[in-house]
């Protein structure tokens, strides 16, 4: 198999994903946390998608953005964890190239969506705080669904030409990812072409992405913080800004790893290879472990929702 990861090829049939490098003999403990970030994952994220369906005062904007939340954690989730998986149990490390493209595509693609959902939950704060009495004839249901329609075309046209980049390249070196799934910049660098268009475009759906979500998130919040510190007493500022932790946690959880991931691959090549992966899974991983944890431990609706279902089992 060594011959053929090394010998001339213009469009390889399989890629090898090696998992961690470098902590291979560990795969089988590193899968342990692993299972269960995936288990918890799938629980939380249809636990939240249950009780917003049963409960009908929940359907509401904010409850609404939260299943999309949930909706793009579950799929991130089963886009990555079973192959990831199936390479620390099985050592089952080799992917089609097709399946590989395709698992990249949904990857970059779900992770600009959750960041576009973060931007339409901030926005729902700013009205919910800062123009309360019209917060329902503003964030109507139509608008709601136009928000979560806008957010699925600018992740799916944002990340649509990553494939075919990836796909025009000769790939003369080798085929084996140093990662534990197909991330775009770890496969098109094994591409033998000059690949700045990529490595381009990958800043641009950086900036056009994340960058710019992050801004209209701080101008969300520079807003409600105003209107926040304008209220009269210190129980009417802690009690608005309760409502907005849920949101704030969330958002901590997705951008600062995502943040520290971009950063140690492109200015951290003296950083070691497995913490390089290890931060970008953790990256993927985790938010859809949190997100559902924070909104449920949180959100006094959902929390006594959850509670009156275990009571009501147990009576």
């Amino acid at each position: 198999m060594s011959d053929s990861n090394t010998t001339d090829f213009t469009s390889p049939s399989t890629f090898i994903l090696l998992g961690i490098p470098g902590l291979e003999a560990a795969h089988v403990w590193i899968s342990i946390p692993f299972c269960a970030i995936y288990a918890i994952a799938i629980l939380g994220n249809f636990t939240i998608l249950f009780i917003v369906k049963m409960e009908a005062s929940l359907h509401v904007p904010m409850y609404y953005f939260l299943c999309m939340l949930a909706v793009t954690d579950l799929v991130l989730s089963m886009c990555a964890l079973p192959k990831m998986l199936s390479i620390f149990w099985f050592n089952s490390r080799e992917i089609n190239f097709s399946a590989c493209l395709t698992q990249m595509y949904f990857i970059h693609c779900f992770t600009v969506m959750e960041s576009g959902i973060f931007v339409a939950m901030a926005l729902d704060r700013y009205v919910a705080i800062c123009d309360p009495l019209r917060h329902s004839t503003i964030l109507t249901n139509p608008l709601v669904a136009k928000i979560g329609l806008a957010v699925v075309l600018r992740g799916g046209m944002l990340v649509l030409p990553f494939p075919f980049l990836v796909r025009r390249w000769p790939y003369c070196r080798t085929n084996i990812i140093p990662h534990t799934h197909c991330e775009h910049i770890y496969v098109v660098t094994l591409a033998c072409a000059d690949i700045r268009v990529n490595s381009y475009y990958g800043l641009f759906v950086l900036f056009c992405g994340n960058g710019l979500d992050m801004f209209f998130i701080a101008m969300s919040y520079i807003h409600i913080l105003r209107a926040i510190f304008s209220l009269p007493t210190k129980d009417a500022r802690l009690k608005t800004f309760g409502t907005c932790v849920s949101h704030l946690c969330a958002i901590l959880a997705f951008y600062i790893p995502g943040l520290f991931s971009s950063l140690t691959y492109r200015f951290g090549q003296n950083v070691a290879l497995h913490f390089r992966v290890l931060i970008a899974n953790v990256y993927l991983l985790v938010p859809p472990m949190l997100n559902p944890i924070i909104y449920g431990v949180r959100t006094k609706q959902i929390w006594g929702r959850l509670l009156l279902l275990f009571t009501h089992k147990g009576t």
